[in-house]
């Protein structure tokens, strides 16, 4: 509907009696788009807010009116955005990608407040937020002469956290190998000890109640000695 058009050019200059029909539709037309874009401005501010704005029948210069008044609040929200990017740390939760698009995104709010962020800087500034899992991979960026751009820095940090993934769970399912197989080697140990227990086997000719407290003779059948001490036996 090109309602802003008064916002992208200023006012025209005012009609006289032997302005042209050309002239007089441009003046129309930046009157029109300059009270619409007025009402939408002040119809989208709180009235608390408004009544401590200075009042313009120009919406361009309403608006830079608006900015004069929150100036100070820009550098607040400068100096809060500063201290996150200095304190925000990769907790590994969140996944690397979300970490390292939500600095890029405080970067870009920085810029809007003329305190713009090389690419450069930012990239190597993400790197020092990644914790000591990435350190060599912080290494192997450092020995390259090639810097990285931002999609690049994302990539290879989503390949880089992948690849830690994995290493941790193969460690893991070794740990828990080992566990299970030293486990099982010592149960079989003890099986075998009690395996390795000497049996008792009776010899030939060996009476058998033994056990029982008193001897009895398997030849003569008699109470009070063994078979090998028998007389009758050794005859």
């Amino acid at each position: 509907m090109d309602l802003d058009y008064s916002l992208r050019h200023d006012a025209p200059p005012p009609l006289a009696d032997n302005s042209t029909v050309e002239q007089r539709k441009i003046h129309d037309w930046w009157e029109r788009s300059n009270r619409m874009s007025l009402m939408v401005i002040k119809n989208s501010i709180s009235p608390t807010i408004r009544g401590a704005i200075p009042d313009s029948e120009n919406a361009k210069a309403y608006l830079d009116l608006v900015e004069d008044q929150f100036k100070g609040t820009s550098k607040t929200n400068a100096g809060i955005l500063i201290l996150r990017m200095l304190t925000t740390k990769y907790n590994g939760t969140s996944g690397v990608r979300e970490h390292i698009m939500m600095m890029n995104d405080m970067a870009n709010q920085l810029k809007t407040l003329d305190m713009e962020i090389t690419e450069g800087f930012l990239v190597h500034f993400i790197m020092t937020s990644l914790p000591s899992q990435f350190d060599l991979f912080k290494i192997n960026y450092n020995t390259q002469k090639e810097k990285w751009k931002m999609s690049e820095l994302i990539s290879m940090c989503v390949q880089e956290e992948e690849r830690l993934k994995l290493e941790k769970h193969d460690v893991a399912h070794l740990t828990t190998f080992d566990s299970k197989k030293k486990k099982s080697t010592f149960k079989g140990k003890g099986e075998m000890g009690n395996k390795s227990k000497p049996k008792k086997f009776s010899t030939p000719g060996a009476s058998t109640n033994i056990a029982k407290g008193t001897p009895k003779c398997r030849f003569c059948h008699k109470k009070g000695h063994y078979q090998r001490d028998c007389s009758k036996f050794m005859e």
